[in-house]
């Protein structure tokens, strides 16, 4: 019997590329950016995420190590392009809402993964997880010169924080990182779809 292994944080990592890619291109589209600036846009979205969490751990960007992750990220520009023809305004749309929050799942467990191989505390899992969740989403938001909306935004980050929480619990019971990284994933995505469903907000001072 032939045993595959799935190595856990190069799938999410390309989900979450894909995602964020796809929604960072479409915010950019929808801002009347040129060409240029809607792969900008798209790559940096992409890409904001994981250099920030490589250079938290001291490792050099896997952005800047391989033109994988690039490439990935340009692909999901050329998807974002694509499916900017279903309407003009996708800011709410379901085209968007969906790969966003595929990408904040899977990038929330990438950022779990690279803290628990780092042999970081339950606090820095957590912090990994939810500045990989929505590093690229700050970074988009301060190019689009916007405030950014992880600071006014709904059950947004806080996904990635319970997330972060929720990997770190179950890892911590003697669970293997690939399901520990399955059960996050699900757990933020699922999370943040309830969310916009229902409309939850964190209460404002």
């Amino acid at each position: 019997m032939v045993t595959v292994e799935i190595d856990a944080f190069g799938v999410m990592n390309v989900v979450g590329l894909l995602a964020f890619a796809v929604v960072g291109s479409l915010r950019a589209i929808d801002a009347d950016f040129d060409v240029l600036g809607v792969a900008v846009l798209g790559v940096m979205t992409a890409l904001g995420g994981g250099v920030t969490r490589d250079l938290l751990v001291n490792t050099v960007p896997v952005a800047l190590r391989s033109t994988t992750d690039v490439s990935v990220a340009l692909l999901g520009v050329v998807a974002g392009i694509a499916l900017a023809h279903l309407g003009d305004d996708l800011t709410d749309h379901s085209v968007v809402l969906l790969p966003d929050a595929v990408g904040l799942a899977a990038f929330a467990t990438t950022g779990a993964l690279v803290a628990a191989d780092a042999g970081l505390t339950a606090f820095g899992v957590v912090t990994l997880a939810t500045i990989t969740g929505v590093g690229g989403g700050l970074v988009s938001d301060i190019l689009l010169q916007q405030v950014p909306f992880v600071l006014v935004e709904d059950f947004y980050a806080t996904c990635a924080i319970l997330g972060g929480v929720v990997f770190w619990a179950v890892t911590a019971a003697g669970v293997g990182d690939g399901i520990g990284a399955g059960v996050c994933a699900a757990f933020v995505f699922v999370l943040r779809l309830l969310a916009i469903r229902y409309e939850w907000e964190l209460p404002t001072v």
